[in-house]
C-alpha cells in the first residue's frame, strides 16, 4: 500500500505520513523545506522499516507539480490513498485592506495546488482500478468569519472541490473523503501572522486544541474502512470550540 501526503514537513501532514507508515504503507512525502523532508525520510525508514520517497516542490508550481509526480518510479505509481493536505492562511484582515499577495498564496496552495496534484494522481488511480483521495478542509470553509475572508473562500472551494470530485470519480471506483478541523495547534497560527510569535500563541490560550495527531488518526480512519464504505465528510472540533467563532477559553 502507498499513501501521497502533500505539505509534509510539519503539523497534521508530517502527523499523517507517520501514522500511515506506522501501519506500513509506503509514503510518497512532498513540501518545498527539503531538509525536513530528509529528516523526515529517516525517522520513518528507521522507525517503521517502510520505504519512501521525498519530493522536494512546492504544489503551487504547475511545472514542478507534473514533473516531479509524473516521473515517480513505476513501482511507486499504484498509489492507494492521496492525502492533499498542503495549505494555509497569510493574513488577518478587512478585504478593503486585504494583501494581494497574501491572496494569490492562499489562492495557489490551497485551491490550485489541490487540484495540480490531484489532476496527476487521479488518473493513475483510475488505472489501477482503485484509490482515495483525501482532502484536508477547514471549518472555514463550512462558516465565514470576520477577517477570514480569503482564506475561508478557499476553503469553501476545497468542501467544493471535494463534492464534485466524489461525483466525478465515483464511476470509478475511487473514493474522495473531505476532512475538515477546527483549531488546530501547528505552524498555521504562525504562518498566518507572518512569524509574529506572540501573536500565534493567543490563538490557543486558554483552550485545548486539537493536535495534528487527532486529525491523522480521523485521516486513516477514514483510509482504513472497508471498501464498501466511503466517508463523504468529518467536520472535527476541540471539544470547547462549538463554531469557527464559538469557543469556551479558561
Amino acid at each position: 500500500m502507498i499513501v501521497l501526503v502533500t505539505g509534509a514537513t510539519s503539523g497534521i501532514g508530517k502527523a499523517i505520513a507517520e501514522i500511515f507508515a506506522a501501519n506500513k504503507y509506503d509514503v510518497i512525502i512532498t513540501g518545498r523545506r527539503k531538509e525536513r523532508l530528509d529528516t523526515l525520510t529517516k525517522e520513518l525508514t528507521e522507525k517503521y522499516a517502510v520505504k519512501v520517497l521525498s519530493l522536494c516542490f512546492d504544489v503551487r508550481d504547475k511545472q514542478a507539480v507534473e514533473q516531479k509526480l509524473n516521473g515517480i518510479p513505476s513501482d511507486w505509481k499504484k498509489i492507494n490513498v492521496l492525502v492533499n493536505n498542503a495549505g494555509l492562511a497569510v493574513g488577518l484582515g478587512a478585504i478593503q485592506e486585504g494583501v494581494v499577495d497574501d491572496w494569490e498564496r492562499m489562492i495557489d496552495t490551497n485551491i490550485k495546488g489541490l487540484l495540480y496534484v490531484s489532476r496527476t494522481i487521479a488518473p493513475l488511480m483510475i488505472s489501477n482500478g482503485e484509490g482515495h483521495i483525501i482532502n484536508i478542509g477547514s471549518i472555514a470553509g463550512k462558516e465565514t468569519y470576520a477577517n477570514g475572508n480569503v482564506y475561508c473562500a478557499t476553503k469553501h472551494a476545497v468542501d467544493s472541490l471535494s463534492k464534485a470530485m466524489r461525483i466525478d470519480m465515483v464511476q470509478h471506483g475511487i473514493k474522495v473523503t473531505a476532512i475538515n478541523p477546527g483549531m488546530v495547534e501547528t505552524e498555521f497560527s504562525l504562518v498566518r501572522f507572518k512569524g509574529d510569535e506572540e501573536r500565534a500563541k493567543k490563538v490557543y490560550q486558554g483552550i485545548t486544541p486539537l493536535s495534528p495527531k487527532d486529525i491523522a488518526e480521523t485521516v486513516y480512519w477514514t483510509a482504513s474502512r472497508p471498501a464498501n464504505v466511503t466517508i463523504n465528510d468529518i467536520v472535527i472540533m476541540p471539544t470547547a470550540q462549538a463554531s469557527a467563532t464559538v469557543s469556551v477559553r479558561k
